[in-house]
């Protein structure tokens, strides 16, 4: 392992024992918002320093080791030998654990998410692409045991979705979901084309975690225009007659934002108020990201919508994303939801490319 990475491991080290003797003081409970601060901080560093003891002890057994493999007793020497091999390797794998560990962890990982589709170049059929990523990524919400919700939806002219807005809450979605912003692509004959030539049309995707605490994104009221409408498609005769839908603006910046989901008015503002809010912090996210253009070109790419991230291949029943340039067959099966081995496949490359930039950053 790289000195520059033991160096930080044994500054680490030194901020858990220092945590440690904080904590068995013992007035430290008095001071309760301290205390809880502590003990968090102690807990998230617990992992990485027992792995950087065990790799500490195995490097102190494979120097015994090396000594025992020149002993003039063959068995002594076998034993020694095969010892070496099987600390070799676990200290392999407990580098690359340590490694993996010292990543700065994405604060947004866990939350909940609205994740909107809007259809792109290719008119109706992309309207009809976008109903087909909405189905993909509903039924991926069921494979998990997510909960998926519209917010809110402007129909297609002949099906489909012109735009979709959706809120799914769950275990980690954001985390799962993140690299799904940017524009996909479809390529496929349209049941309209008489001529059977292929087509290509594109939807887009944003992703935006929804804030915990709507304190996290403070909005003055006098910022915010407020309207309320009548809600559009599907609903039933009381959706319809009433002005339950929510118009929100946001005048700073331009934002508009809406939900038409529910019955009530006030459960509509509220839920347009949290879409707001998200996507007020995702402008300052992708504000930060954009000042450090050099250390993002290394990662996977997520979050800017013009990116074009994947192509849904119909003719060669296939799906490939660009940004890693790995592809999946089994089109039918993909936008059913099946979708782990893309998912897994983009947040192992991710991290690939976080820990060589570790290594190159530290």
């Amino acid at each position: 392992m790289i000195e520059s990475i033991l160096n930080k491991l044994g500054e680490v080290s030194s901020r858990y024992e220092e945590i440690e003797a904080l904590l068995s003081q013992p007035d430290i409970t008095s001071n309760q918002v301290e205390y809880i601060k502590l003990s968090k901080e102690y807990s998230d560093l617990s992992p990485l320093v027992t792995a950087f003891i065990s790799l500490k002890k195995a490097e102190e057994n494979i120097e015994e080791a090396k000594i025992l493999m020149k002993d003039s007793d063959p068995e002594i020497k076998q034993m020694a030998e095969v010892e070496y091999d099987d600390l070799k390797k676990i200290i392999e794998d407990l580098e690359i654990e340590l490694k993996r560990l010292l990543l700065p962890k994405d604060p947004d990982d866990s939350k909940d998410v609205f994740l909107e589709i809007r259809a792109g170049t290719g008119g109706d059929e992309a309207a009809l692409f976008s109903g087909d990523l909405f189905r993909m990524y509903s039924r991926l919400a069921e494979r998990n045991n997510w909960k998926l919700e519209v917010v809110s939806v402007r129909e297609g002219d002949h099906g489909g979705f012109k735009e979709l807005v959706t809120r799914i809450q769950g275990s980690d979605v954001y985390m799962q979901l993140k690299f799904e912003a940017g524009v996909h692509r479809v390529q496929r004959v349209p049941t309209t084309e008489s001529q059977g030539r292929v087509h290509t049309s594109a939807c887009s995707v944003a992703v935006l975690a929804e804030q915990d605490d709507l304190a996290e994104v403070s909005i003055d009221k006098n910022d915010l225009r407020v309207d309320t409408f009548r809600a559009s498609g599907a609903g039933g005769q009381h959706v319809n007659k009433t002005d339950s839908a929510v118009r929100l603006t946001h005048i700073p910046t331009g934002l508009v934002v809406e939900c038409q989901d529910g019955r009530s008015q006030h459960k509509n503002k509220e839920k347009a108020l949290s879409l707001l809010q998200s996507k007020l912090q995702n402008a300052e996210k992708e504000k930060a990201e954009s000042e450090q253009a050099e250390s993002r070109r290394v990662m996977v790419g997520s979050g800017d919508r013009s990116e074009k991230i994947r192509t849904y291949n119909f003719p060669q029943n296939r799906i490939t994303d660009h940004r890693i340039e790995f592809s999946v067959h089994n089109l039918p099966a993909f936008l059913d939801g099946d979708m782990e081995v893309m998912i897994s496949t983009l947040l192992e490359e991710n991290q690939a490319r976080a820990l060589a930039n570790l290594e190159s950053s530290i």
